[in-house]
């Protein structure tokens, strides 16, 4: 579909859909649209379009609907996103700003995303795997027994602890904190893993033992799958686009508890700001539901250490949604990186 007239036509009809909720007809488009042409010329832009699969008439006598495939060709036609008003930046800000630590902040920003989109937002907590370590520390629980704290530069925190045959000394504890994070503060899982196995020969023979299970456990919790975990808020959000649905909204909210099939689509998305319409998101629970997600705690989409979106019918406010949904991530990755 190369003719921009045409072009215009679908985004009429996107548009209209989007904000009225009913089939879109010639006439509507004449009356609401200055696209310059006659009704007679829009009608047969609009019987091409359907023969192109962009619009559909959903029966007889109806005017016409956006497809999934329309709804592509409408969010692929955005070049530009139209910033949020000064007001919502301030509010994101304020919000944002306030947090005390990082559950707090990915609760304000799950609850946050959902007022600005009116739709189910989905929040993930920022990845172990992707994330680099800003410290690690070691505390003596009992002669035998050692917490490990393993901090990121996100400011997560996980917390393993460590059982010895042998008694735990100080002085041992404190050297191999110091080494640790030498050798470890500032860099992700990939680059961890050779500083890590150089440890050992770095202590006398009896300590060493000691060294290589901390070593692993620092290893095996960055490498931990269950980690894997998302934050929702505006189910109900969902709940009131019932209409937006043929079927009842039931799997749309199984798909949303089980969190699987959110978090490799997510893992899939990697634009700045990426869309899944409908079938895209090759899941029947999912057919009739937009995704919109942006990458978060990295300067660039590839290198964010999580991922943020919404989702919500095909029926949705695309253009202020991805607006909502960039800005969002680029506030949380300051805050983040701050």
């Amino acid at each position: 579909m190369s003719e921009d007239r045409r072009l215009d036509v679908l985004r009429a009809i996107v548009q209209d859909y989007v904000q009225t909720r009913e089939p879109v007809g010639s006439r509507v488009l004449v009356e609401r649209h200055s696209l310059g042409v006659s009704p007679a010329t829009i009608r047969n832009d609009m019987a091409v379009l359907e023969e192109l699969g962009y619009i559909a008439q959903p029966h007889t006598s109806a005017g016409r609907v956006p497809t999934d495939k329309g709804y592509r060709a409408f969010v692929d036609q955005i070049s530009t996103l139209k910033p949020l008003s000064v007001p919502e930046r301030r509010a994101i800000a304020n919000l944002l700003d306030s947090a005390v630590d990082l559950d707090d902040v990915v609760e304000r920003t799950v609850r946050l995303l959902a007022q600005l989109t009116h739709q189910v937002a989905v929040v993930q907590y920022p990845s172990l795997r992707r994330s680099a370590l800003r410290h690690l520390e070691l505390v003596l629980l009992s002669p035998h027994r050692l917490l490990v704290v393993i901090i990121t530069d996100a400011g997560r925190v996980e917390q393993r602890t460590v059982e010895t045959g042998n008694e735990l000394e100080p002085g041992v504890v404190g050297e191999l904190r110091a080494r640790l994070n030498v050798a470890c503060a500032g860099r992700r899982l990939g680059a961890i893993v050779e500083p890590l196995a150089a440890l050992p020969p770095q202590f006398a023979p009896e300590h060493r033992p000691l060294v290589e299970a901390v070593s692993e456990e620092v290893l095996d919790t960055l490498r931990l799958d269950a980690e894997e975990r998302i934050v929702m808020a505006g189910t109900a959000n969902l709940a009131r686009s019932d209409v937006d649905f043929s079927r009842t909204i039931g799997p749309v909210l199984e798909a949303l508890e089980e969190q699987v099939v959110l978090l490799r689509l997510f893992s899939e998305m990697e634009d700045d700001v990426a869309v899944r319409i409908g079938s895209e998101n090759r899941s029947e629970a999912l057919s009739e539901a937009s995704l919109v997600a942006s990458a978060y705690g990295g300067s660039a989409p590839a290198e964010g250490i999580a991922r943020l979106g919404v989702l919500g019918p095909t029926r949705m406010d695309y253009p202020g949604t991805m607006a909502s949904v960039r800005a969002v991530a680029r506030y949380l990755s300051r805050f983040l990186a701050g």
